[in-house]
């Protein structure tokens, strides 16, 4: 019986830099075909097919560039890995450069860089379509594959409660881009200084409008952890800010995640992380690694999100 695929949302760019470029409606139709690539893989095996993307990454990755890989891989397309760790985007020659004349050779760029201004000006400066796998600013992969797992393990996500405790960063800001469009009740406690960016609030909470989400900031984690289905937090300290190591260290320690932290939230509560996680710091080792982790379910699921972002793209 020969095999059908799901049609990919009609998004309205062929970049994904932020994930404000899909609607609530193309949202939830991504996560749809996220489970039906899931569910049939064979039945994209053939979306890259003749298609060749370049993987360019500035910072080290584990999960991200396997992922990418393996996914584009699967779909029949070809992968050139581009590895700038070394030496920064722009300082050989300019990003406008890097971006024209790689539109020549290749479908498509992946790219895992410090600055969401890079992603940008290599938008601005090639046709091929580019996609954001991690910034200083975004990860909206991560959170696309976080709540397409979050919908599995619940059902409909509209009204979910989710507590982010930690710092207000690139996931943070993705977190609250795509519960805004898939109308969950997000709670971010964050210290006070390092609370997610107002522009991404504000952004959100025009969206949040249409789908009844709810937005919320604290700075006790304890308040924003009390009857949530899930907690999530992320390292304390982003690649980029490893010189305010102790001091971070020291600001986000009452934001630590432990089971007196899960004994608040709803008694079937999940507890998500993206990845690589600090055991003693930002999460305990119990909590990590107890039945109560969706981790490595988190991790699994970047593939499948990843190989719908690329058939929504390259349709």
């Amino acid at each position: 019986m020969a095999t059908t695929t799901l049609a990919a949302p009609n998004i309205v760019s062929n970049d994904l830099l932020t994930g404000a470029e899909w609607s609530p409606v193309h949202t939830r139709e991504l996560l749809q075909l996220t489970a039906d690539i899931k569910a049939t893989p064979e039945a994209y095996a053939e979306t890259l097919r003749g298609k060749f993307l370049a993987l360019i990454f500035e910072k080290p990755s584990l999960r991200t560039r396997v992922t990418f890989e393996v996914g584009i891989q699967s779909m029949g397309g070809g992968v050139v890995f581009l590895d700038h760790t070394q030496a920064r985007l722009g300082e050989r020659e300019s990003i406008a450069d890097v971006a024209r004349n790689l539109e020549r050779w290749v479908h498509g760029i992946v790219a895992r860089v410090y600055e969401q201004r890079v992603l940008e000006e290599m938008a601005a400066s090639a046709d091929i379509p580019v996609i954001n796998a991690l910034s200083d600013k975004f990860h909206p992969c991560q959170a696309l594959a976080d709540f397409f797992t979050l919908k599995e393990k619940f059902g409909a996500l509209k009204g979910f409660k989710l507590a982010y405790v930690g710092d207000g960063n690139n996931v943070c800001h993705s977190l609250i881009y795509l519960a805004a469009r898939l109308g969950v009740h997000l709670r971010i406690a964050t210290p006070a200084n390092y609370a997610p960016e107002a522009d991404v609030l504000a952004d959100s909470k025009r969206v949040a409008r249409e789908t009844k989400a709810k937005l919320e900031l604290f700075t006790d984690p304890r308040e924003a952890v009390d009857g949530v289905q899930a907690v999530y937090t992320d390292a304390w300290i982003s690649m980029g800010f490893e010189a305010e190591s102790k001091v971070r260290n020291e600001v986000f320690r009452s934001y630590q995640v432990n089971d007196g932290f899960m004994s608040l939230a709803e008694p079937d509560a999940v507890f998500m992380h993206c990845l690589p996680a600090h055991r003693g710091y930002e999460v305990t080792p119990e909590v990590l690694d107890g039945p109560q982790s969706v981790v490595l379910d988190q991790s699994e699921n970047r593939i499948y999100v990843q190989k719908a972002i690329l058939h929504s793209l390259f349709r």
